[in-house]
């Protein structure tokens, strides 16, 4: 029985363990779809915390870029050191106004505009009856006197005879002699007078001061010449014109280099194809505090009779060689320029994207450019800055290309 137990016995173990070994084999795989579904629970919690965290770091970044204003930059122009173009104004060398000295009516005129004139040519007459009938009128006074200073000088002498001889009392004697010296006094007046209404006689006949064009008329014939009042206009305008004067105003920084006998060429809107030279032949030595400039005289000699007084010119000065040098400059947009308390100044942006504030000097108005000292073409500037914006300010700046 013992051993038929044992043998039972030992035949019911292995089914014990078959029994346990089935049961254990589902726990391990439901632990590990347990431990897979956390896994993926997790990634997905982890990603979409990643997620909102991105979009919050990006919405924040979007809103801080939204404060930040975008401004179009430019470069500066080229630097323009070696030439300076300004424009002037022709002038006759000598342009003279001729006026009436004498009142009346225009009789006759001779010379028109565009016509030659040789220096002391008549222009033109007037007729002056008044003072034709004051120059009579003086002529008879002036005789009178005459006869009068005549007479009182032969009594003079007689008198002078009878003093000798004791018949007459010294007192008479000098009263004869100041009476003739009244007379005479008397005599030179009226001279006086008529060579006064002489003069203006002689001012009947218009006359050229000196050799010319006439450039203007202002009068004809049977015109009314009323002379010596405020609203006289000058009947004729001569100028010579063998030589024109050019004047032209530089700004200071270019002052030092402006010396006698300097040649500039120029060229004027009627002869668009061809160049003329002219020297320098005065300065002012002086700047204008108002506008920063120094006015040159140039003389053209204007021997072919081309060019006309009055015209407008575009005068083009080329350096050479030693001498002081002119402070390198740009040229940038007009609407790039601030004008703050401390003058007038630009915004630049650095490398940082941060506004800088420039100081500039401006040397020549273009318009819509000018031409400027303190900055270089390397320099962004922006082109239409806010009045509000200060130094530091972050921008986003959008390159727009050169100022010139």
């Amino acid at each position: 029985m013992t051993g038929a137990h044992a043998t039972v016995m030992a035949g019911r173990a292995p089914m014990a363990d078959t029994h346990v070994a089935v049961h254990a084999g589902p726990r391990p795989r439901l632990r590990r779809i347990v431990l897979g579904g956390a896994c993926v629970f997790g990634i997905i919690v982890v990603t979409g915390t990643l997620t909102r965290l991105h979009e919050c770091r990006s919405l924040h970044a979007s809103n801080v870029a939204a404060l930040v204003p975008s401004v179009n930059v430019v470069h500066p122009g080229g630097q323009a050191v070696d030439t300076l173009v300004l424009p002037g104004i022709l002038q006759a060398w000598y342009s003279a106004p001729v006026y009436a000295r004498t009142s009346g009516y225009l009789r006759q005129w001779y010379v028109d505009i565009g016509q030659k004139v040789a220096a002391g040519q008549v222009l033109a007459e007037i007729d002056t009856p008044e003072v034709d009938l004051q120059l009579a009128g003086a002529k008879a006074a002036l005789g009178t006197r005459t006869a009068q200073r005549d007479l009182a000088r032969i009594t003079s002498r007689r008198w002078d005879r009878l003093n000798a001889q004791n018949a007459v009392s010294q007192q008479e004697t000098d009263e004869r002699r100041g009476n003739l010296a009244a007379s005479e006094a008397t005599r030179h007046e009226a001279a006086a007078e008529v060579e006064r209404l002489e003069t203006l006689s002689a001012f009947k006949r218009i006359i050229a001061p000196f050799a010319g064009v006439v450039s203007s008329r202002a009068t004809d014939i049977g015109a009314l010449i009323v002379a010596g009042t405020a609203a006289s206009q000058p009947l004729f305008t001569v100028s010579d014109v063998t030589r024109l004067r050019l004047y032209v105003r530089v700004p200071q920084a270019y002052a030092a280099r402006m010396h006698e006998g300097f040649v500039a060429h120029f060229t004027v809107p009627d002869y668009r194809n061809r160049q003329f030279g002219a020297r320098l032949l005065h300065s002012s030595d002086a700047v204008d505090p108002q506008s920063g400039t120094m006015l040159v005289q140039l003389v053209y000699d204007n021997g072919e009779n081309l060019l006309k007084p009055g015209a407008y010119a575009q005068i083009a000065f080329t350096f050479h060689g030693p001498g002081p040098q002119a402070p390198p400059t740009v040229r940038i947009p007009a609407s790039s320029l601030l004008f703050r308390r401390d003058g007038t100044t630009v915004a630049v942006v650095d490398a940082q994207d941060h506004v800088r504030i420039r100081p500039v000097s401006i040397l020549i108005d273009f318009g819509t450019e000018l031409e400027v000292t303190g900055l270089t073409p390397r320099d962004r500037i922006i082109t239409n800055p806010p009045d509000d914006i200060g130094d530091g300010d972050p921008v986003r700046p959008r390159e727009g290309g050169h100022g010139a």
